[in-house]
């Protein structure tokens, strides 16, 4: 069973920079994608980008749309979440996840594979 540790976290003035990372222990992401989700206090778990195995297609969500840019690195088995321009409504624990084989989704029930979460804290 693979498993994602989110780290990168932390509390940031508005306007600042974070990079979040996610290790998985396998080596591969072949077959699968890879996404962020995040959820603010008594929130609902949202979206927040997605990204192929290959890196060659990504999606995300409107609200982060130009701040936040998604990476991979599959020599280091890491998938990557630039956000700039951090907003205190950004603030949330942001979650690292890996889709069903050959899933493609929005949808946070098509992902099988959950780190523990990293807390990002933006302050006005």
């Amino acid at each position: 069973q693979v498993q994602l540790v989110e780290s990168g976290g932390g509390l940031v003035q508005a306007g600042g920079s974070l990079r979040l990372s996610c290790a998985a222990s396998e080596r591969t992401f072949i077959g699968y994608a890879m996404g962020w989700f995040r959820q603010a206090p008594g929130k609902e778990r949202d979206f927040v980008a997605l990204i192929s195995a290959s890196g060659d297609r990504t999606d995300y969500a409107e609200a982060v749309k130009g701040r936040f840019t998604i990476s991979i690195d599959n020599a280091k088995s890491t998938v990557y979440l630039q956000m700039i321009s951090l907003k205190p409504e950004d603030t949330a624990v942001y979650y690292c996840a890996r889709s069903r084989i050959f899933h493609w989704s929005r949808n946070d029930a098509a992902y099988d594979t959950w780190g523990q979460g990293t807390l990002v804290t933006v302050s006005s």
